[in-house]
């Protein structure tokens, strides 16, 4: 443990022994009286330690080695990085030296150390992703910043990430596979009763320190669930909870390797109580292949130019998410509250989860984008539902640079089915405002993976791109600048900053780039999609008689429980070609020893392998897709082909029984007509009264009694409280018309309003009032006297609303009504005729 870490472990004790600890350690930088030792300086050509600048006597010599010096020796020249070591007279070879650049250079070139054609292959990047010094608690992450690094020293020198050499893999026989039972029955007396003895107080939901994975929860459906991707069935030794033990010595409860002995044990334990799944012998298949033994394909192609942070979620586990981009400071995130890991790369969001970067390091989006003037943000999302947020610029955040819920630089959110971009500019206030939005007729945000860009400059303002395509909405502020932006906020995912705005989802990838993409960036990519991507290849040498002879997949991890198949083609490997034509028919896709049982799109696959039809060594089998359930998890699952014929070596499949349908229900009748739901009923009663759905006291009484109107069309679940809700919106509706003057008297033409109750109700007021209602009401024509043949009858109508009129101006008799009888008799067979079953059913 470093001294960092016992500062760290140090502040959560209670504060008197904190005190008296700080006391002895000389390192941990706060607290009264303690120190700071400063470490010599190994690389004086640097500056010494990480406050660093070349220094050398001998400038680059070319403008490749200025390239190399600006983008890669700067961040890897550091002590806490490279620095440390590959200096002058220290450790060879000597790439970090800081006393002659053109030197630092040729021992990157002369000893291999980069490949600028594929910088993710590169020997620098695969020794630290391999752990070798990482600077992070992730080398994965590390990884992720050197191939950064590299490829912009590479930059227009010919970058083709995604260009592969393919060799063989491992020769892997298809052995029978055991695979994990439904119920945990056998679990939780094996392993289950280790894990919650010895790991409960951190991996469960109760625990002080809770942390994910919560595989020792108190419910052991949950810890079972959790417990899978980290339990070898084949080889229990190969577990990563016996790893964790054995070699790691992560929190050992006596001693590490008698310890990492009773998980063996409990896993074996558990392996031995299930039986295999025993391969049939008369399929032809192909060699076994898992995706540990695929090529990863990288992102290549990717338009990353000025980047300033990136997201991609590789680790896959504890409580921070790596920034990569390279460029400091980095502003990783830590993930607070109920957020949790996908294994296809990404966050997970629910209830209040966010991941929040430090207001620090969150700085660099301050400074770099006021200094650019305009930027982009990028994610891959998948919004768990199209309900969240509201439009009343308020929506749930995705991402979001902002000190409150009502204070920020910029925004990217939803509501419903739409994308929302606030964005603080000379134009907008303090929110943001005015808001972007997609149109919600449009319903462009779907619950589904979509590739989501929004970009601001100040010619065009703000931008909208959604799967490589832009919106087509336009800002209400275009042509305004960068202004008033905190530099004091900080950025964060799935929430705002002050936790009362939560979206609900996922992110499997973000990034900022300092500048407006163009659409043809956005496009490109959008083309490049996201996640880990792979090549699987399935050894068929014996069967097609040509050695090293592979079927290759593209494969992909769809999410946490499929994987995407996808253009499969032949390959061969070896000197020795293939010759003459080879038939293949029915190509299906196994997993962990059995035929997957859906999802065979390619067994119908009728072609034949030749070298006439191979392309730069490969011939393509199918661009169709498919995708193939997960069964133990990626690091368990191992795959194989099998055919119904390949060159001489055939299966007789047996044809598929199609059963037959079976006896249709005898369901009651369907009744012919339904009803109208909430928004139907509210535009419906909008249009024939004339009153706008705006209308401060209608959009008032709709927002009180939509959740009691109608919610579906079936008739049969009418209620007596829908009724209620129909009657107040109608008398809603009413009640502005006859309270509107001109609105009233375009609609009840020469009606006397002013008239008293005893004297306004004669047949011509009735004919003026009653004759507009059932002109809006009826598709027919009154004055004719015409009307459909399947609705209500005009007649039976005009007789019930002169009959309340009579009920209503019954007070004349006696001189009693008051003054405002009229107004009120006029609203109340307003209402009687609109919030009746003529308006409500369809």
């Amino acid at each position: 443990m470093n001294t960092i870490q016992l500062c760290s472990t140090f502040q959560l004790r209670s504060g008197l022994l904190l005190i008296a600890l700080l006391a002895t350690l000389a390192g941990c930088g706060s607290g009264s009286g303690s120190k700071t030792e400063t470490n010599p300086n190994t690389n004086p050509g640097n500056g010494g330690g990480d406050d660093f600048s070349y220094k050398g006597s001998n400038p680059a010599s070319t403008a490749d080695i200025t390239k190399f010096q600006n983008n890669l020796w700067i961040n890897i020249a550091r002590e806490s990085r490279c620095g440390g070591c590959h200096t002058q007279g220290k450790q060879a070879p000597e790439f970090a030296r800081g006393d002659d650049i053109n030197l630092a250079y040729a021992a990157v070139i002369d000893n291999g150390l980069v490949s600028l054609g594929n910088p993710a292959q590169s020997r620098l990047v695969t020794k630290v992703a391999a752990g070798h010094n990482c600077w992070l608690a992730d080398p994965v992450a590390c990884g992720d910043i050197m191939t950064t690094w590299i490829t912009a020293w590479a930059g227009n020198t010919g970058t083709t990430a995604n260009s592969v050499v393919l060799t063989p893999p491992a020769e892997k026989d298809l052995s029978s596979s055991k695979v994990f039972p439904d119920s945990p029955a056998a679990f939780s007396t094996t392993v289950y009763p280790v894990l919650t003895e010895y790991c409960a107080q951190c991996h469960s939901e109760s625990a002080i320190t809770r942390q994910q994975p919560y595989f020792a929860s108190s419910r052991v459906e949950a810890a079972y669930e959790a417990a899978k991707t980290r339990m070898r069935l084949d080889n229990p030794a190969a577990s990563r909870f016996v790893q964790r033990l054995s070699f790691d010595g992560h929190n050992c409860w006596s001693n590490c390797s008698q310890d990492a002995a009773e998980m063996q044990a409990a896993i074996t334990a558990f392996a031995d109580t299930i039986v295999p799944i025993t391969v049939d012998p008369d399929l032809v298949i192909s060699k076994a292949v898992g995706l540990s033994d695929a090529f990863v394909v990288t992102s290549g192609g990717r338009i990353d130019t000025d980047i300033i942070a990136k997201y991609e979620f590789k680790t896959g586990k504890g409580s921070i998410a790596y920034d990569t981009a390279g460029v400091d400071p980095v502003a990783n995130l830590n993930l607070i509250g109920n957020v949790g890991w996908s294994s296809a790369w990404g966050l997970k969001f629910k209830d209040t989860g966010k991941a929040q970067a430090s207001t620090g390091d969150s700085r660099k989006f301050y400074d770099l984008l006021r200094a650019a003037g305009e930027y982009s943000i990028e994610a891959w999302v998948i919004p768990d539902n199209v309900v969240q947020g509201d439009n009343d610029n308020n929506p749930a955040r995705i991402v979001t640079y902002s000190g409150s819920n009502t204070t920020r630089n910029f925004t990217l959110g939803q509501y419903e089915y739409n994308y929302s971009f606030l964005n603080r500019t000379s134009m907008s206030d303090e929110n943001g405002l005015d808001e972007l939005a997609t149109a919600a007729n449009k319903e462009i945000l779907q619950a589904s993976l979509q590739h989501v860009v929004v970009t601001f400059d100040p010619i065009r303002g703000r931008r909208i791109y959604v799967n490589g395509e832009f919106t087509g909405d336009t800002d209400p502020d275009a042509g305004a600048v960068l202004k008033d932006w905190d530099s004091s906020f900080a950025l964060a995912i799935g929430n705002d900053v002050s936790n009362n705005r939560p979206w609900a989802g996922s992110i499997r990838f973000l990034a900022i780039h300092k500048r407006a993409m163009s659409a043809g960036d956005i496009k490109t990519n959008f083309d490049v999609g996201v996640g880990a991507k792979y090549l699987l290849l399935f050894n068929v040498s014996e069967l097609v008689g040509t050695p090293l002879s592979f079927i290759v997949f593209d494969v992909q991890q769809f999410d946490d429980y499929a994987y995407l198949f996808s253009s499969p083609f032949f390959t061969n490997l070896g000197d020795q070609k293939i010759t003459g034509e080879v038939d293949l028919k029915g190509l299906r896709i196994g997993v962990n020893g059995t035929e997957a049982p859906v999802g065979q799109v390619f067994a119908n696959l009728d072609t034949k392998i030749s070298a006439a039809q191979m392309v730069e060594g490969r011939q393509t089998l199918s661009t169709l897709g498919t995708i193939v359930e997960m069964k133990q998890g990626p690091d368990q699952d191992q795959f194989f082909l099998t055919f119904d014929q390949i060159g001489s070596n055939t299966y007789s499949r047996a044809e598929v029984v199609v059963p037959p349908p079976a006896t249709p229900a005898d369901i009651p009748g369907q009744a012919h007509i339904g009803l109208r739901n909430f928004a139907e009923i509210n535009a419906t009663l909008a249009a024939m009264t004339g009153v706008s759905k705006t209308t401060p006291a209608v959009k008032t009484t709709y927002t009180k009694v939509e959740q009691q109107l109608p919610t579906l069309t079936n008739i049969e679940g009418f209620l007596a409280a829908q009724q209620m809700g129909v009657t107040q919106l109608a008398v809603a509706y009413c009640n502005a018309l006859v309270n509107d003057t001109s609105l009233r008297t375009s609609y009840f033409s020469g009606f006397n309003f002013g008239a008293g109750a005893g004297t306004a109700f004669d047949a011509t007021g009735r004919s003026q009032i009653i004759d507009p209602l059932l002109k809006n009401l009826l598709a027919s024509d009154i004055a004719s006297g015409g009307a459909l043949s399947n609705q209500a009858n005009p007649a039976e109508i005009r007789a019930e609303l002169n009959q309340l009129i009579d009920r209503m101006t019954a007070c004349a008799a006696n001189n009693s009504c008051t003054s405002n009888r009229t107004a009120t008799t006029v609203k109340a067979t307003c209402a009687a005729a609109m919030g009746s079953a003529v308006m409500l059913l369809q």
